[in-house]
């Protein structure tokens, strides 16, 4: 794809999962791209063959970029980016935009804006909705949250890998809005998990319980993926780390005390994510949880689908 120079240079840090794909259509899409990835070089690779330069330190990127990226496990490394040694507010240049798709804590985001806007740097939160398979095909759905200014400037490179764009509000609004959907996906993710042991304990088979409540009104794409992965053992079915899940109603739980709401629902999920992890299961994803709550509940659910076959 030929670069138009017209447009902004965008830098792009942390091309997991999901900022692979990011970063890929935003090539796609013409513009300049520098990246700083992690240790996967696959990725890193992928995308430095289709046109992208690779930088060796923020200080690099914010030299050359017009608009920086975060897509960041958790808000420790986005403040580590931003606030470290070596890191955006060390190297500031006036004018410059940084866009954090990560999921992060709201409460952090807005003090990051206020430190990088003190430097004459803009901040926008744009959490992501969907999968890794929606990153690629360019049609995740962002969350904005930011001054209406901004998020009008950036809206075209956003544009380039999302399918929905939804301003929210000012910044943080959109962290706080993904939040909110998390703790609905992590609160979906632990109430299976118990309903499959509640199940399989009762005598009806896990391929009972997923061709029953599928096709119902209690049915949803979470729910299709959580039982692919945990009763049909589709190991790569619902690609999402136990480790994240477990951060992200812990994020969702700290907003609700923050908030002054009661969190009953969040605490009493984030506890099963809490024990997967503690038993080594950060790397497994999200409906590995499912075994997990069986083992608690006596049982090895591989064998109860294997006995329901």
């Amino acid at each position: 794809m030929t670069k138009d120079n017209s447009k902004p240079v965008i830098g792009f840090i942390g091309v997991g999962f999901m900022g692979h794909g990011l970063a890929k259509n935003i090539l796609a899409g013409g513009y300049d791209l520098w990246i700083k990835g992690n240790r996967n070089r696959v990725r890193v690779d992928s995308l430095v063959g289709k046109g992208a330069h690779e930088a060796s330190s923020v200080a690099e990127m914010v030299a050359n970029c017009d608009v920086v990226h975060l897509c960041l496990p958790n808000s420790k490394l986005v403040e580590e980016v931003i606030r470290g040694a070596g890191g955006i507010l060390e190297n500031a240049k006036e004018g410059l935009i940084v866009i954090d798709t990560s999921t992060a804590l709201p409460a952090s985001t807005v003090e990051l804006a206020e430190a990088l806007s003190a430097k004459g740097m803009k901040m926008i939160d744009a959490p992501l909705g969907r999968t890794p398979k929606e990153a690629e095909e360019g049609t995740v759905d962002a969350m904005l949250g930011g001054d209406p200014e901004t998020v009008e400037a950036v809206t075209p490179i956003i544009d380039c890998w999302a399918g929905t764009i939804r301003h929210i509000g000012p910044i943080g609004s959109g962290h706080r809005m993904k939040l909110v959907m998390n703790f609905l996906a992590m609160s979906y993710g632990a109430l299976y998990a118990e309903a499959l042991s509640m199940s399989a304990k009762s005598g009806i088979s896990p391929q009972i319980f997923q061709e029953v409540i599928g096709p119902s009104r209690m049915g949803s794409g979470f729910f299709e993926t959580f039982t692919k992965g945990s009763v049909e053992r589709d190991p790569n079915a619902h690609k999402f780390a136990l480790a994240n899940a477990l951060k992200d109603i812990s994020y969702a739980h700290q907003m609700a005390a923050d908030a002054g709401v009661m969190g009953l629902m969040s605490a009493a999920a984030k506890q099963y994510y809490t024990y997967a992890n503690a038993h080594g299961g950060g790397e497994d994803y999200l409906p590995v949880l499912a075994d997990y709550v069986a083992t608690l509940n006596g049982f090895d659910l591989a064998e109860a689908v294997a006995a329901g076959t």
